[in-house]
């Protein structure tokens, strides 16, 4: 009797003690091959799909298959190193993965992202590491508060020392935060500053929408342009170590952002050395400024505005890089080359190189891990 009160005992204790949990869902996980699977626990769902359209071969968005514990998983690779941007799709709601903090911000949008390693120039090292800053600044030309991402070496924080500066402008939909995050270039830099490859600088990240709406309509009046010369640059010179003067000074953009080097670099080429442009010229004046988009807004050319500018001989001296990149199946393909051979009729010393690829962020981490080296030598 004393064994069977004690059993009955046992049973009733274990009746209030909290059931097992459940195995905590892992997403996402990437394996060593670069393989990477995605989790998400919903039960009641009826589908589920993996949104990202970077991901090689998940095109529109991959469906995910239901376990008997209610957990929806797919493996998707396996896939180039880099930074991959992702949402679920349940039951046709989007939404985040519950499972990782890791997020990257666009225009009007957030997403999860997950990092996957195994290209030396933009994996997390063990090496000095700069730090990027989210910095509020007042647009006087806008009226209103604005944010831009800022980039400083190893050792700034000594306080010693002036650094030329990059600024690097970000393509159409995404925000100030695209570069730091999904691009890496924070990563990037430190890596060719660790080997020696790159001078120690300031990168400037800017925002280059000045609406939510998105992408500006070539020919529209450039807000973007008015912020960056009277406010961005004056409020980096000012609150910064920077070495002066257009020897130190750097700008780049992809997509979107390349069309707005242009639009900035060529007219104030007093103001720049070293100009890029990743996957993009001058939208709208040759090709489409997306599939199925008109080629052009009609008024007078990017060419006929600044025919001065684009002529000016004496500008052209202090013109040390005007390097442009773009992928073979990119939809900007045709505006690159329009571009530059309108440059090169104007006598500007263009470096152009042709690559693998489209219009994705596999490019633009190539992109500027390839221009960085060449500034400020």
């Amino acid at each position: 009797m004393p064994f069977l009160r004690r059993t009955a005992l046992a049973a009733l204790a274990a009746s209030f003690l909290p059931a097992q949990p459940a195995p905590p869902v892992v997403s996402p996980e990437v394996s060593a091959d670069r393989r990477i699977t995605f989790r998400l626990m919903a039960p009641k769902a009826e589908t589920v799909r993996v949104s990202g359209g970077d991901i090689p071969g998940n095109g529109p968005g991959t469906a995910m298959v239901k376990g008997e514990n209610g957990v929806w998983t797919v493996t998707l690779g396996p896939v180039p190193a880099g930074a991959y941007r992702y949402t679920f799709q349940v039951d046709g709601m989007p939404m985040l993965d519950p499972r990782n903090p890791s997020n990257s911000e666009s225009n009007n949008n957030v997403w999860s992202m997950v990092a996957v390693p195994g290209a030396d120039f933009l994996d997390t090292r063990q090496v000095p590491h700069g730090a990027v800053a989210a910095v509020t600044y007042y647009s006087t030309e806008l009226k209103r508060f604005r944010r831009m991402h800022v980039y400083t070496p190893p050792g700034y924080e000594l306080g010693k020392g002036k650094y030329p500066v990059f600024y690097l402008l970000h393509g159409a939909s995404d925000s100030d935060a695209s570069w730091s995050s999904v691009g890496r270039a924070g990563f990037i830099l430190d890596n060719l500053i660790a080997d020696k490859k790159a001078k120690p600088m300031i990168m400037v990240m800017p925002a280059g929408h000045t609406t939510a709406g998105g992408f500006r309509i070539p020919g529209a009046a450039d807000e973007f342009a008015k912020d960056f010369m009277t406010d961005v640059m004056p409020y980096i010179e000012k609150n910064y170590r920077v070495a002066g003067g257009r020897a130190n000074r750097a700008l780049a953009g992809l997509s979107m952002g390349g069309n707005q080097t242009l639009s900035i670099g060529l007219p104030h080429q007093d103001q720049f050395a070293y100009l890029g442009v990743f996957s993009s010229g001058l939208i709208g004046e040759f090709g489409a400024t997306r599939p199925g988009a008109p080629a052009r807004a009609p008024g007078p050319t990017f060419e006929e505005r600044h025919a001065a500018a684009l002529d000016n001989a004496a500008w052209k001296k202090g013109l040390k890089l005007v390097w442009f990149a773009t992928g073979k199946d990119d939809f900007l393909l045709k505006t690159t080359e329009g571009t530059v051979a309108m440059l090169k009729k104007h006598g500007f010393n263009v470096v152009y190189k042709e690559t693998a690829g489209g219009h994705t962020w596999l490019n633009w981490r190539d992109y500027l891990n390839e221009f960085a080296p060449q500034l400020f030598q």
